[in-house]
């Protein structure tokens, strides 16, 4: 009987063929990308843990999406791809859970800060909120209280000292509180009204005074996975990354304290 023997050629062009074509086992590794939608007062910490949590899970990559609570939650709501949303507001978060965006269990307060009045170095005629009405101080910069939690925030801190609609008057409204912390920075505001971790980011800034704590709100960033969350289980494994010990002592060294359960 006659054999047929495969020509070099044909041998040749099968093993380039075969070293050519993905393994399952490769495309296995391909990684896995998540989006998270974060209030932009957590862009100094993230940037921080995000590498953090890729050195242990080589095959997540985590990219974020930053901008005042009510924008992402507005994004959100009209479909922009998201897997984690963190708010620095409680309302943003219960609106997309009482539409149902929200994945049902995975919701947490992550997250407390503070408000704080910043105004440029050198600045000696405000120290307190009051001061914000003195003829002198002309523009005060502050969030949108429309979308804006920390705007939010200072209204209801306004409103409490009774300074509310002579401080309205003179102010220039940002569209995230790193906008309004812009504004005292080049001096285009006399003073502006910010989270205390904005504050302690710049060199350009002091604190003049703190939101005294009988007119403050509760400040909480809450935390949840979205329902329409293509990689659900990633998303929950990087939350609680955000919950443990490493992003923890990141979020205490940029003045963020931990939410109670």
């Amino acid at each position: 009987m006659r054999r047929t023997i495969p020509s070099r050629t044909f041998i040749l062009a099968a093993i380039l063929i075969a070293a050519l074509a993905p393994s399952p086992r490769l495309a296995a590794q391909e990684p896995v990308r998540i989006l998270v939608s974060a209030a932009a007062s957590l862009q100094n910490a993230l940037n921080e843990i995000i590498p953090l949590y890729e050195r242990t899970r080589p095959n997540i990559r985590v990219s974020l999406n930053l901008a005042g609570s009510g924008t992402l939650e507005t994004q959100i709501e009209q479909g922009a791809p998201t897997d984690i949303f963190i708010s620095a507001a409680p309302q943003f978060m219960d609106t997309l859970e009482t539409k149902g965006f929200l994945l049902s269990g995975t919701q947490i307060n992550l997250l407390a800060n503070s408000i704080v009045l910043v105004a440029p170095k050198g600045t000696t005629n405000i120290a307190s909120f009051r001061d914000l009405t003195r003829n002198d101080v002309h523009l005060v910069a502050m969030g949108d209280p429309a979308s804006v939690p920390a705007g939010l925030y200072a209204q209801k801190i306004l409103e409490s000292l009774g300074i509310y609609d002579a401080v309205r008057k003179k102010s220039v409204l940002g569209a995230d509180v790193r906008q309004v912390l812009g504004y005292v920075e080049s001096g285009s505001a006399d003073a502006g009204i910010v989270y205390a971790t904005d504050a302690a980011i710049s060199d350009r800034v002091k604190i003049v005074a703190e939101a005294p704590a009988d007119v403050t709100p509760l400040i909480v960033y809450p935390a949840a996975v979205l329902r329409a969350s293509a990689h659900p289980d990633s998303a929950q494994d990087f939350l609680h990354f955000l919950q443990g010990d490493e992003a923890r002592a990141v979020f205490r060294r940029l003045g963020f304290h931990i939410a109670a359960p």
